[in-house]
């Protein structure tokens, strides 16, 4: 049996449009990466503090996606798509023009709620108007150049810092924005496959409070147990239980967890999450290890990320083929192989001698990885569920990468953090009682706080004492960077594993996904006839 394949009308701008919100909403993601060194210095900014710059805009985006991809499948997922991209404008000038860091840690967030807006919306839209063999081909497309604006992002804003100040980075996705609002209204349909069930309100605050509390409990362990530690993991526990009791008794759940029981569905959920996670994982600290430590400036650190995103991009519509031809499951595993080989790569060679080639060697096979994982995973989400559900499939492709992104930033930050600080907590524990007490508890503070600390402790010393300083915060940093890599290498060996035991094999997926068309097909029938009849 052939799958049948269409596209709407105005297909390529309306593939582009689409893509183009998907740009905007992945690009913030990843720009203020490139920053954050400049960030730290200018508003005197903790590792700590740098770290919720990045991942209180994923906080934003991931505890959000799935509430507003089921309000888009209610109300309208263009009307969605509209208030992200206009939203998206004040949230980026508060960002630029942030007076403290305080301030930009909460605009971020806000930024990250815009992207929550349009993102979700992009895929359900894609899935909504396309059918078969056009659908593949568009969500790789979407997949490759949407996704890859996380990692092209670092050039882009590495590119601005060579110009302007920290601020400007936060200001180059508004025009993009105001482009995509335009084009939304003239080529997008008001109304695709929308359902008239009411939204779960009740399952939607639950995720939000329980992804929120999760990502900012991981956020503080690097300050040691403490009472606001308890009750955000408290929270999160408490949030998270209640929504999936929740989703077992409410009339249209935010997850049909039967649906989401269905290998294909939860398998490439995990995979997912754990590929997209590791890439902005890698971008997150190699951007900063790169400037820190090899001593890159902000537009070299971003432009040795270049491989990535070109690996990204032109690899995925590859994948496309691959999928089709060989299966997601196949498709999938050589994926996390190539990404895995990718962060081997990053614990071996990346010291305070690497050399660019590696940089560039490394950051290429992640980005491969990556896009060969990207379209199969989407694709699987989406097509495991019928068009009536494309919220629930869209918010699960965001969270993968979302969700993801927040949790490997916040963890792999946090791993960073405290690596960073024991070395150094153990390296003041041995010193000499004379030199132990020329260091005064300000500055100790500082050393310990982030390595901008550090380079700021290191000025005001002779040149040699400067020196094994740097050298030092050098030997700390590269330490915390190399944990979090193992870290993430080690879940990406079990992703790969999970993959290859559990996911259906290519004829018994085919099979599932056309039962699904199927569904979608009678869905539409049956809403036609509803319409005609009223």
């Amino acid at each position: 049996m052939e799958t049948r394949s269409s596209a709407p009308p105005h297909a390529g701008l309306a593939l582009f449009t689409l893509i183009l919100g998907a740009f905007v909403a992945n690009i913030n993601l990843s720009i203020a990466n490139v920053a954050l060194p400049d960030i730290g210095r200018d508003l005197d900014a903790t590792t700590i503090q740098q770290t919720m710059v990045a991942s209180m805009f994923t906080m934003g985006l991931a505890s959000s996606v799935l509430y507003l991809g089921a309000i888009g499948d209610r109300y309208g997922r263009r009307k969605l798509l509209l208030a992200g991209a206009i939203l998206t404008l004040p949230a980026g000038l508060a960002s630029a023009y942030a007076p403290n860091i305080e301030f930009l840690i909460i605009a971020r967030f806000v930024a990250g709620l815009a992207a929550g807006l349009m993102f979700p919306t992009t895929l359900s839209l894609v899935s909504a108007l396309w059918r078969g063999a056009a659908q593949t081909k568009a969500i790789a497309l979407w997949s490759g150049i949407g996704g890859g604006a996380a990692a092209v992002g670092g050039v882009i804003g590495g590119a601005m810092l060579e110009v302007f100040w920290w601020g400007s980075v936060f200001l180059f996705a508004l025009p993009l924005a105001v482009v995509v609002i335009v084009l939304a209204l003239r080529v997008l349909p008001a109304h695709a496959g929308e359902e008239d069930s009411p939204v779960d309100n009740i399952g939607g605050v639950l995720s939000v409070i329980g992804v929120a509390c999760l990502i900012m409990g991981i956020q503080t362990l690097p300050n040691g147990f403490s009472a606001t530690m308890g009750v955000l993991f408290g929270i999160a526990a408490v949030a998270i239980a209640l929504f999936f009791w929740r989703q077992t008794r409410a009339p249209r759940p935010l997850v049909d967890l039967k649906a989401a029981s269905v290998p294909s569905f939860w398998v490439a959920a995990v995979a997912g999450t754990i590929t997209f996670g590791s890439l902005m994982g890698a971008l997150f600290l190699g951007s900063q290890f790169t400037q820190n430590v090899l001593g890159y400036d902000a537009l070299k650190a971003a432009l040795v990320t270049l491989p990535m995103s070109l690996a990204l991009m032109l690899v995925s519509p590859v994948a496309g083929k691959v999928v089709a031809s060989r299966g997601s499951r196949f498709t999938l595993a050589v994926g996390l192989i190539i990404v895995a080989v990718g962060f081997i790569v990053m614990v071996l060679t990346w010291r305070s001698t690497a050399g660019v080639g590696v940089v560039l060697l490394a950051y290429a096979i992640v980005g491969a990885g990556v896009g060969v994982c990207a379209t199969p995973a989407a694709h699987s989400l989406m097509a495991s569920l019928p068009v009536s559900r494309a919220g629930m499939g869209s918010a699960f492709t965001d969270l993968t990468r979302d969700f993801g992104g927040a949790i490997m930033q916040a963890v792999m930050g946090t791993v960073l953090a405290i690596v960073y600080a024991n070395y150094f907590e153990k390296a003041f524990a041995s010193l000499p009682p004379q030199e132990a007490a020329n260091l005064s508890d300000e500055a100790a503070a500082q050393i310990v706080g982030s390595y901008q600390g550090a380079e700021a402790v290191a000025a005001s010393y002779p040149q040699a004492s400067a020196e094994r300083l740097t050298a030092a915060a050098n030997q700390a940093f590269t330490e915390g960077k190399s944990v979090a890599y193992v870290l993430a290498l080690v879940l990406t060996l079990i992703a790969l594993v999970l993959v290859w035991w559990k996911y259906p094999r290519k004829d018994d997926e085919r099979a599932f996904f056309r039962t699904m068309e199927d569904k979608s097909l009678a869905e539409e029938a049956a809403a036609a006839n509803a319409a005609g009849a009223a």
